[in-house]
């Protein structure tokens, strides 16, 4: 049977903290992998990130350790509004997304009123330089978590 979304590998896992630093390190030691290096994603002028339909300035820190079957993502809100910070504020250090990879990024937006139909409703999208996009479905209800759509092969 197929589905909305063909995916069948879930690729990332994010988890949003309070002190990215911190829980990086423990991660890192517990696993023996090396410190991933932390970053912070570009401003609005290049992210163009909306949250709930609107713009927002909020930026978030990253760190990823990539294991042989799926990438965890450490996220640590910088500003707001966005989903990062409800997460934080609500649940501190938790679960925040499964990220599944749904195509091409014309083909993600696409699939994004079928996902819609079925109660998964957008709640905050943005690019990364030099050609991605993010898509943050609101799916808690349906899935007990957020859906992150990414480009990339299903």
């Amino acid at each position: 049977m197929a589905g909305t979304l063909e995916a069948r590998t879930i690729s990332q896992i994010g988890i949003v903290v309070r002190d990215i630093e911190a829980v990086a390190k423990a991660w890192a030691e517990l696993f023996g992998l090396p410190m991933p290096k932390i970053t912070i994603t570009d401003t609005y002028e290049v992210t163009h990130a909306q949250y709930k339909g609107a713009p927002t300035q909020a930026r978030v820190k990253q760190a990823f350790f990539k294991f042989s079957n799926i990438d965890i993502e450490l996220l640590e809100p910088v500003g707001e509004p966005s989903t990062w910070q409800d997460q934080l504020r609500e649940h501190g250090n938790s679960l925040h997304h499964l990220a599944v990879r749904a195509g091409t990024i014309d083909q993600m937006m696409e699939k994004l009123p079928a996902l819609e139909a079925q109660g998964l409703k957008l709640l905050q999208r943005g690019d990364w330089v030099p050609n991605g996009r993010y898509l943050y479905l609101d799916s808690a209800e349906k899935l007990g978590t957020i859906l992150e759509i990414l480009p990339g092969q299903p």
